[in-house]
Parts: C-alpha cells; sequence; structure tokens
C-alpha cells in the first residue's frame, strides 16, 4: 500500500527524511507513507509571514487550497491508494475528495470523531491563539463542536525545535485544566509541527494520566483500514465529475 502524506506548503520547512520515517513507523507492514508537497503557487509565502508573526489564523490554508486539490488529483493518477493530510487543520481535504476516488483523510476530523468513539467530551490543544476560532469554525462545520470541552492554545509556534520543555511543560498544563475545569476526557492535539514531531503525546498522557491521541498515526492508521476494506468518502456527499489534470492547469 502506498499512501501519500501532503505537507500543506509547497516547500520542505523541516528533515523530510526524519518525519517520513517516523511516519512510517506508525504504519503496518507492507505500507509505505511518502511525505509529498503541492506546486508553488501565487501568495505561498503568506504561510511565512503570517507564520513569523505568530498570527495563523486559517488565511493560508484558503490560499493553497486550489494546489493541494491538483495534487491529490496527481496522487491518483499517479498510482498512490488514498492521500493523508500532514496538516492537522484539513485545508484542501474536502476540495480533494470531489476531485478522486481514492480515500483523502484530514487529520482533524479523524481524530476527533476517533476521540468521540472513546469518551463523551474531548479537549483539544492548538499552537495558537489565532488558532483558536479558526478550529472552532472547522468543528461546527463538521457538527463536532458538541463533543468539545474546549479549544485552548499552547502558545509556541516560532523556534519550537528549540523549545520542546516548553511546550510540554505548557501542553500538560493545558491538559489538566481541559480536564479538571472544562470536563475534557480525552484530548486530540492539533498542531502536528508541534505534537508528535516535536513532543511525543504518550508522554503527555503519562505526565497527565489522560489519553492524548497521536494526530498522525491515527489517520495513517485510518487511511489503511479505508484502502484495505475498500472504503473511500460517500459519492452521494462528494459527487465528482470527469476531469483531467489539464484541467487543473489550462486557463480559459
Amino acid at each position: 500500500m502506498r499512501l501519500m502524506f501532503l505537507n500543506q506548503a509547497p516547500r520542505a520547512s523541516y528533515d523530510v527524511a526524519r518525519i517520513e520515517a517516523l511516519l512510517n513507523s506508525y504504519a503496518s507492514p507492507g505500507t509505505k507513507i511518502e511525505v509529498a508537497f503541492p506546486d508553488q503557487y501565487e501568495g505561498s509565502q503568506l504561510h511565512d509571514t503570517i507564520g513569523q508573526q505568530s498570527a495563523l489564523n486559517g488565511l493560508h490554508h484558503m490560499l493553497e487550497t486550489p494546489s493541494i486539490i491538483k495534487k491529490i488529483f496527481w496522487a491518483e493518477q499517479n498510482g498512490y491508494d488514498g492521500v493523508i493530510s500532514s496538516n492537522t487543520f484539513d485545508p484542501g481535504v474536502d476540495g480533494g475528495r470531489l476531485a478522486v476516488k481514492i480515500p483523502v483523510i484530514g487529520p482533524l476530523r479523524t481524530s476527533v470523531n476517533w476521540a468521540a468513539t472513546l469518551a463523551d467530551k474531548v479537549g483539544i490543544t492548538v499552537p495558537l491563539p489565532t488558532h483558536v476560532p479558526y478550529t472552532k469554525r472547522i468543528l461546527r462545520s463538521h457538527g463536532l463542536d458538541r463533543i468539545v470541552a474546549d479549544v485552548m492554545p499552547i502558545g509556541v509556534y516560532k523556534n519550537a525545535q528549540q523549545r520542546k520543555a516548553e511546550i510540554f511543560e505548557t501542553t500538560v498544563k493545558l491538559i489538566r485544566g481541559l480536564v479538571d475545569q472544562k470536563g475534557a476526557e480525552i484530548i486530540v492535539p492539533l498542531g502536528g509541527a508541534l505534537i508528535p514531531y516535536i513532543v511525543d503525546p504518550d508522554d503527555l498522557a503519562k505526565a497527565t494520566g489522560v489519553q492524548v491521541l497521536n494526530t498522525k498515526a491515527i489517520s495513517i492508521r485510518f487511511a489503511e483500514a479505508c484502502v484495505r476494506f475498500g472504503m473511500t468518502q460517500s459519492e452521494i456527499s462528494y459527487p465528482r465529475a470527469n476531469i483531467s489534470y489539464d484541467d487543473f492547469t489550462s486557463k480559459t
């Protein structure tokens, strides 16, 4: 089985080999996870601009969506069995589902629904305060807001690799607050660049006594299940037209 793990940005800002090895450690034997990137698009600089200001608010995801959808279509044409969004806010997932037959998996929707099968109230952490309203809008759009106790920001984004201890300690306090004050019974950490790429969710679970889900591992295993059992997004929910790659690149 060959699964594409599709990054949100058209260029790598991390150690691809290390991340690819980590992702493959979550997969079953016989599954190959390949990290890929969308093509350059007009406005791609916006991601870095608002990221440096710690003001990631979803605007960059709106600009990058067409390029992500085009790459998802390319993936199906080039033999991938499924595509998983690397970004935990699911940019381009709905659009990609309208374009291809292979399963397109978003970590946010998949992980929160996974959590809802294990507990009644889900607590969510995000990297920045600007992620909070954006995350709540996504949850409302999927009807998931009713099972979420609250969404709380860690407050760290820049120079994250050098701030592992700070991220860990802050997240532990947030999780305890979500459980003790908000009634959360299980935790979904959004923002994979922090958790699990820097901080292991298993370590957070040991420190807090509450389950902290690994959004990357869950997405990979769910994608595997879809492929193995011949499942994909509903054609009623996501009806498709007959299109070609040229339709994504040609101008009228």
